[in-house]
């Protein structure tokens, strides 16, 4: 498993780099969940240890807030950890990176993770219910199946 400070600087570099301008926490919550189910897809584990808590707008990791309000990330980060990485990161900014974060939230909340983790929860609320890794894997096999299909019958993006 990769170290998650390591993970999210390649996101805000990466994402700086492409777009011009910082990346926005929202939007760094939600593309860190994205790239966990990725990996689950692609690698069958997850891609670092922190747990996702379901917030009223979608999966945060708190040990991201601190370090985001700080600029704490890394400027850059090693070259075999971006190679490990780069597969996962590549789908996720060609899925995922180009939504605004209200959106990248609205996806979230059709994850039966982040469901599961409000049960009980007030809509206005924030929760401190993890999400379930094994959760997060039944959201990455229904997201498996459904490329599966769309390679299938034609419809996969090439």
């Amino acid at each position: 498993m990769e170290d998650l400070k390591n993970v999210a600087s390649y996101i805000c570099n990466r994402y700086s780099d492409e777009f011009g301008t910082r990346i926005d926490e929202m939007k760094l919550h939600k593309l860190l969940y994205f790239a966990q189910r990725e990996s689950l897809i692609q690698n069958k584990e997850p891609l670092f240890k922190e747990v996702f808590y379901g917030w009223k707008f979608g999966p945060v990791l708190k040990e991201i807030r601190g370090l985001y309000r700080e600029d704490a990330f890394y400027d850059s980060i090693p070259e075999d950890v971006e190679q490990r990485i780069r597969p996962v990161m590549d789908k996720i900014f060609s899925e995922y990176a180009i939504k605004d974060s209200w959106n990248l939230s609205t996806l979230t909340h059709g994850e039966l993770a982040w469901k599961n983790s409000r049960i009980g929860v007030s809509d206005y609320d924030n929760s401190d219910n993890p999400m379930s890794v094994e959760d997060i894997k039944k959201d990455a096999a229904r997201i498996r199946e459904r490329r599966e299909l769309l390679k299938k019958f034609g419809f996969a993006k090439r």
